[in-house]
């Protein structure tokens, strides 16, 4: 007993638990999620994980005593926190300005979505998206829009008018009209929906090399697929010809069965199966696959 005594006392000196220690630890956690929260929007997202994996990488190389790999993780991470603030100072100013225009009540930790709900409305998505580019290549109207993967797209969606709309045909075709407002832009889908309109997307990064017969929205495709794992889709205004931009890569002249085909296959991929596995529900798993075969 009296060992357990004096092991309580020094934990207790150590980190006395008082109410102001958990107010204390409570401010500290809530800052860090919404730092982590407004920052998964932009490219600085990905750059969470990095730094997790790479103090995950120290503590494990401290344990087993690997002094090299030690020194050069705490050089890395002494420069690193620096480099950070530089390369990326304009998501981490984006990141500050939400957190001061946020609320408490627009805390929003969990989603309501069940797999084949969300593969439900990737569905009606890529239906919509397909149906109305045949509509906009007949009419020679141009046409971009853009298929939100992994990568988080913020930073173009805050140049854009936010919709969250259902996607339709009809949507696309008004959107899309050359005397609407909201023409000139990329249209964004997220998680199976119209997410924002009229945002701007950034140059390839060698514009020089882009063949000289394509036209701005073409470029801005390829700009985007070699910035983020995004899918865009392009119609081109000249031609009517409807292609696909992926990892810096253009495919033109695609019918409609072409698109569709490979929105499905792209869309619905290993991740997506392995997402609907975690369920354990063999209805869900056959929704995904079926959704990936349509």
């Amino acid at each position: 007993m009296d060992l357990i005594y004096e092991l309580g006392s020094v934990f207790a000196s150590v980190l006395p638990l008082t109410f102001w220690n958990f107010l204390d630890i409570g401010v500290l956690w809530y800052i860090i999620y919404k730092i982590m929260f407004f920052m998964r929007d932009t490219r600085a997202g990905g750059l969470i994980k990095g730094m997790i994996i790479v103090v995950g990488a120290y503590l494990l190389a401290n344990m087993l005593k690997m002094r090299a790999v030690v020194y050069l993780l705490d050089t890395v991470m002494d420069v690193g926190f620096f480099a950070i603030i530089v390369l990326f100072q304009p998501e981490l100013r984006r990141t500050i300005e939400k957190i001061g225009h946020s609320g408490i009540t627009k805390l929003n930790v969990f989603t309501n979505e069940t797999p084949s709900e969300l593969i439900s409305k990737w569905n009606t998505a890529i239906d919509a998206v397909c149906d109305a580019c045949e509509d906009l290549s007949a009419s020679y109207t141009g046409a971009l829009i853009v298929f939100e993967m992994e990568t988080k797209l913020g930073e173009q969606i805050d140049t854009g008018t936010i919709l969250d709309a259902s996607p339709s045909k009809e949507l696309f075709g008004t959107i899309f009209f050359t005397k609407t407002p909201l023409h000139d832009g990329a249209v964004i889908i997220r998680d199976g929906m119209v997410h924002a309109a009229a945002c701007f997307l950034p140059k390839p990064t060698n514009e020089e090399r882009i063949n000289k017969e394509l036209g701005s929205r073409h470029r801005a495709a390829i700009g985007m697929s070699e910035n983020s794992d995004a899918i865009i889709v392009v119609v081109s205004e000249e031609t009517g010809t409807i292609s696909v931009a992926e990892n810096g890569k253009l495919q033109r002249r695609l019918t409609k069965d072409d698109l569709k085909k490979y929105l499905r296959d792209r869309i619905f991929s290993e991740k997506l199966l392995k997402m609907s596995s975690s369920q354990n529900n063999d209805e869900e798993k056959h929704l995904f696959k079926r959704g990936g075969e349509s």
